[in-house]
């Protein structure tokens, strides 16, 4: 009797309809899930956060050392660690091994202030080259006039050493010798050019950004965000968030 019943309302239009309506819509859900899946983010400057999903890449010279057979076993062991096996080695001045569109969001941690001028807005171009129209980038640096007020407001007489070790402006040490060379080479921490928000901001809508705006730790609307953002690299510097201009 049940069967007969069910029989009868299946054949129905009204029922049809419905069933076939309750399908398409799983299918548009299921579509999504796989776009959503398939949605591509990489990182620059990654040091050692390289998480799984992610395309992450890294321009220190220790990466390129460790990558070569023979001698990057020898890299390893003086460096005292290894970088993690899904970074690539990629500068993001000369681009990047992806495609144009390829990606939904790109970010970088305290990369931008370690180029000079011309190679930030370089690398800005490149950034915006790789993400989709509305794609996210999203970037965290130190903030020039947070250390510039901090230091004009202070009382403190060794202000000027403070302002000068904070911002990565000055050596306290001569480099001499081939080692010392050696470790700057590798090391590359000196910052060639600090940045403020009104002045980033103009560079990156000259880059083809918009919807650009101030950040802070983990206020994206895109989740994907949290799998590379770590709060202590936040804490007083300049986040910025902004989108790929269409275009």
């Amino acid at each position: 009797m049940y069967a007969l019943a069910i029989r009868a309302l299946a054949s129905k239009p009204s029922v049809r309809l419905l069933s076939l309506s309750n399908c398409n819509e799983n299918l548009a859900q299921t579509a999504l899930l796989m776009a959503g899946s398939r949605r591509r983010f990489a990182q620059y400057g990654c040091g050692m956060c390289a998480p799984i999903g992610w395309e992450n890449f890294d321009c220190s010279p220790t990466l390129w050392l460790q990558r070569l057979p023979v001698v990057g076993v020898l890299a390893k062991r003086g460096a005292g660690f290894s970088f993690p096996e899904n970074v690539r080695y990629g500068d993001i001045v000369h681009g990047l091994p992806l495609a144009t569109g390829s990606l939904a969001g790109i970010y970088c941690s305290h990369v931008l202030e370690h180029l000079s001028y011309e190679d930030l807005r370089r690398s800005l171009r490149n950034t915006r080259s790789y993400l989709q129209e509305g794609g996210i980038f999203r970037l965290v640096l130190p903030d020039l006039k947070r250390l510039a007020v901090a230091y004009i407001e202070s009382q403190d007489e060794d202000a000027s050493c403070r302002f000068m070790r904070e911002s990565s402006l000055g050596s306290e040490t001569r480099v001499r010798g081939f080692g010392g060379l050696l470790r700057r080479w590798a090391g590359n921490a000196a910052h060639l050019w600090m940045w403020d928000y009104p002045s980033l901001a103009r560079q990156l809508r000259e880059a083809g950004f918009t919807d650009i705006r101030r950040a802070v730790f983990g206020d994206s609307a895109e989740p994907r965000f949290a799998e590379v953002e770590n709060h202590d690299r936040w804490v007083g510097n300049l986040g910025i968030e902004c989108r790929a201009m269409a275009g």
